[in-house]
């Protein structure tokens, strides 16, 4: 497979994904269950978490394809099968000691989310607002830690624009870093949710639970990209 026939696949799955989110805005699985006939008997499932994990789906193929891209261009810089005329340009680079310090702050984010979700399990108000904002905290210093990460490669002397080994770290941590932004939003809110005086906790259950989901799952994602970043 050729580089421009890579590149174009990867093209074709982000468009796909946006395509796959934006109907995905419209829950159309509310819509089937609220259709259905009352008094059926078919357990329940929160179209909340349906749409969940079906945005996790939609984000894991994205992730795959920038991987593939990622590991059939430097393949073909190796010379894998194919010819290197003209790929010679690939160039590895010593990956910023930052990154380690990161993980170990994402790592925590997590761990926090998980605390939240057991205190508001346990209906424990002051705790799951207090492990809410540490959760948050830690994961916006992660990505200040990436933006330092960022200046520390451009700054190297093995930085140079015309490497595909820069380009692909810059794309795949931003990619990731933009998740987590839109991570933020929801936790955002949800903790403003459990910050009001009249709030019932079982009414931000379900949005602790789903967001320490999401936490867990780009905790995921961010130590496979590292292993391939650091084995690369």
């Amino acid at each position: 497979m050729s580089l421009t026939v890579a590149y174009a696949a990867l093209a074709t799955g982000i468009i796909v994904w946006a395509v796959l989110v934006t109907k995905l805005r419209a829950k159309p699985w509310e819509k089937q269950i609220a259709a259905t006939p009352e008094g059926t008997d078919i357990p329940t499932v929160s179209p909340k978490r349906i749409g969940l994990w079906i945005f996790l789906a939609v984000v894991t193929s994205l992730f795959c394809l920038f991987l593939s891209a990622y590991y059939m261009r430097m393949g073909q810089h190796a010379g894998h099968g194919m010819p290197t005329g003209g790929l010679g340009d690939w160039a590895a680079i010593r990956d910023p000691s930052i990154l380690w310090f990161n993980t170990v702050l994402l790592i925590f984010g997590s761990v926090a989310m998980q605390s939240a979700r057991s205190s508001v399990a346990r209906s424990q108000v002051e705790q799951t607002r207090v492990r809410l904002f540490a959760a948050g905290l830690l994961t916006i210093a992660f990505l200040i830690g990436q933006w330092f990460a960022w200046r520390e490669l451009r700054y190297s002397e093995l930085f140079s624009p015309l490497n595909p080994a820069v380009a692909f770290f810059y794309v795949l941590t931003a990619v990731h870093g933009l998740h987590l932004l839109g991570g933020l939003v929801v936790w955002a809110r949800t903790l403003a949710r459990s910050l009001r005086k009249d709030v019932e906790l079982i009414d931000v259950r379900l949005s602790v639970e789903l967001t320490s989901v999401y936490w867990h799952y780009l905790l995921l994602v961010w130590l496979g990209l590292f292993a391939v970043l650091l084995s690369t």
